[in-house]
C-alpha cells in the first residue's frame, strides 16, 4: 500500500481521506467532481433511495468515473427509522431491538439484507450500532433511544445481535461500521440536530459500554464510527476531536487497526461552530481517518486545509499517510485495489 501510494498525487492520496453524500434528490452527476477533480475515497447515498434500480445507477455511474481505486459505497441501512435504501428490492428491516429477538436468525437475515445491498452495488453499510441506552434513559435519548435503533439496554444484551447483524453483513461481502463511539446512549441531544445535551458525564477507560465495541472490533469491524459527543472524563474535546479518546482509547487500549470514520461533520449541528477545515484537520490530527460530509461544498474547502497542513507540518504528513494506509488497505482487502 506504500508503494500504491507513492504512484498517487497528493490529490489523490488527500481525497481518499474523505467520503461525501449523494443526496436522492440530487442529480445522478452532482457529485461528480468530488469523485473526478477531488478524488473522493468513498460516497453514501442519503436522503432515502427507493428502489433497486435506482441505487445500481447511481453506483454504475460513480464506479464508471472512477480511477485508481474503486470506492467505498455506503448506506445507513441499519433497519427501522434508519433504513436509507427501501422500496422493489429492498426487504423492510427492523428496527434493532424487534431485531434482537430473533437469537439465533439475525445472522442469516443479515446476510440476506446485505446481498441485497450487495446486488446494487453498496459495498459498506455504516452499521451496526453498539451504544448502549441505559432502561432508565430509554426513549429521553435523542439519537439513539428515541427511534429504538439500540440492541438493549445492557452492553450484555446488545453485544450478541450487534455482533450477530455484523457477521452477517460480512457473509454477503458487505463491509460493517460499528457506531458511535465510545457510546451515545448516555446523552439527551442528538449531535444531528443540537449542540446542547451531549455530553456523557459517565464513560470512562473501563465503562462497560465499550464491551459492544470491543467485541465489534475482535469480530472484524472494517471502520469504526466515532461520535460527536462529549466525554468529560475522557477528554477535555468533542470525541473525534481527541487523541485520548480516537488514539489512545480506539487504537491502543482496544487495538483496533481499521479506519476510524466521523459521523456526518457537513450539517451535524454539534460542529457547526468549528470551521469547516478544522472538522478535518483536528479529526486527523487525532489520528482519525476518513472525514464524512454530507454536504459537498465541505470538500473543496476540507482538501484545500490538508494539503496545506501537511506541506508545513511534517508530523501531520505522517498522520496523512498512516490514514491512507489503513484506507487503502481496508480497500485492497476488499478488492477495491488492482494491485499489479
Amino acid at each position: 500500500m506504500r508503494s500504491l501510494a507513492r504512484t498517487m498525487t497528493r490529490a489523490e492520496r488527500i481525497g481518499q481521506l474523505f467520503m461525501v453524500g449523494l443526496d436522492s434528490g440530487a442529480s445522478r452527476s452532482a457529485i461528480d467532481a468530488e469523485v473526478t477533480a477531488y478524488h473522493v475515497g468513498g460516497v453514501i447515498l442519503l436522503g432515502g433511495w427507493s428502489r433497486s434500480g435506482a441505487v445500481r445507477a447511481a453506483t454504475d455511474h460513480l464506479n464508471a468515473l472512477t480511477r485508481g481505486p474503486r470506492l467505498f459505497l455506503a448506506a445507513d441501512q441499519e433497519g427501522g427509522a434508519v433504513q436509507q435504501l427501501t422500496g422493489a428490492g429492498f426487504s423492510t428491516i427492523p428496527a434493532a431491538r424487534e431485531q434482537a429477538a430473533v437469537a439465533g436468525g439475525l445472522r442469516r437475515r443479515a446476510a440476506d439484507w446485505g446481498s441485497e445491498l450487495a446486488a446494487v452495488g453498496i459495498n459498506v453499510n455504516l452499521a451496526p450500532v453498539a451504544d448502549t441506552v441505559p432502561a432508565a434513559i430509554g426513549t429521553a435519548n435523542g439519537p439513539i433511544g428515541q427511534f429504538g435503533r439500540q440492541y438493549g439496554s445492557t452492553p450484555s444484551a446488545v453485544t450478541p445481535p450487534m455482533l450477530a447483524f455484523l457477521q452477517g453483513m460480512h457473509d454477503a461481502g458487505i463491509m460493517t461500521s460499528v457506531k458511535h463511539f465510545p457510546g451515545i446512549g448516555r446523552i439527551r441531544g442528538n449531535t444531528d440536530t443540537s449542540a446542547d445535551g451531549i455530553t456523557d458525564p459517565v464513560t470512562t477507560t473501563r465503562d462497560p459500554h465499550l464491551e459492544p465495541f470491543a467485541a465489534g472490533i475482535d469480530g472484524g469491524t472494517d471502520f469504526v464510527m466515532v461520535s460527536s459527543a462529549r466525554y468529560p472524563k475522557l477528554s477535555a474535546e468533542q470525541a473525534l476531536f481527541s487523541s485520548a479518546i480516537v488514539t489512545d482509547l480506539l487504537r491502543e487500549q482496544l487495538g483496533f487497526a481499521g479506519v476510524v470514520i466521523t459521523d456526518d461533520v457537513g450539517a451535524a449541528d454539534a460542529l457547526q461552530a468549528v470551521p469547516i477545515a478544522d472538522r478535518a484537520l483536528r479529526f486527523l490530527a487525532a489520528g482519525g481517518d476518513m472525514i464524512l460530509t454530507a454536504r459537498s461544498a465541505d470538500i473543496a474547502i476540507m482538501t484545500a486545509a490538508v494539503a496545506q497542513r501537511v506541506t508545513r507540518d511534517p508530523d501531520f504528513a505522517v498522520q496523512v499517510d498512516a490514514a491512507l494506509e489503513r484506507i487503502l488497505t481496508l480497500k485492497a482487502s476488499r478488492g477495491l485495489v488492482a494491485c499489479d
